[in-house]
């Protein structure tokens, strides 16, 4: 099977539409700067749940340590070698893509960083807070930031199922990390 020529398929018909609003809200709910109060809310979660400020400082280092491990393996490593256009810049089928606003996003997309970078912290606090409601809302945010992306042009969905494949096991090593940062702390203190 030509999994390329699939991806480039489920590309074209997730991406974009004919709706001016939906564009908007899509370009939108990519930003990063809209999900400001999920963070602050993740943070108050964080610092009414915790019962000293070095936990707090230990969540808040692993959290940033998911975005940037994420985003430095994705900008810095992967995506100059592997080298996969984005796919409104693809010469094969960039004019078929949908463009929002003129958006095309760098040159290269594989993989997702807004997938590794979301569902990264997604499973970081799924694991440290342990609501069954709020890891299906940290999710179904993830999944909706990955739509943004195929809906916009500038990630296949194989680029995003990379992009989560990472986030979640970034997730899972830095929850780790925190376990046994904690531990040590602790077992230091006594």
């Amino acid at each position: 099977m030509d999994w390329i020529a699939l991806d480039k398929q489920w590309l074209l018909a997730i991406n974009g539409s004919d709706s001016v609003f939906l564009d908007s809200l899509v370009k939108t709910l990519t930003t990063a700067t809209t999900w400001i109060p999920l963070y602050v809310a993740l943070l108050y979660v964080v610092m009414k749940n915790s019962d000293n400020f070095r936990k707090v400082l230990l969540i808040v280092g692993c959290a940033l340590l998911c975005v940037f491990v994420a985003g430095s393996l994705d900008d810095m490593i992967v995506k100059p070698m592997v080298a996969r256009w984005r796919p409104a810049r693809d010469p094969e089928i960039g004019i078929s893509v949908d463009i929002v606003n003129g958006y095309r996003g760098g040159r290269f997309g594989f993989f997702s960083a807004h997938a590794s970078n979301t569902f990264s912290l997604a499973v970081f606090f799924a694991l440290l807070v342990r609501s069954r409601l709020l890891s299906i809302a940290l999710v179904l945010w993830s999944l909706l930031n990955c739509w943004t992306r195929m809906y916009l042009g500038v990630h296949y969905p194989g680029d995003i199922i990379c992009g989560a494949a990472l986030g979640v096991l970034l997730g899972l090593v830095f929850w780790k990390v925190f376990q046994i940062v904690q531990r040590k702390v602790w077992k230091s203190e006594q």
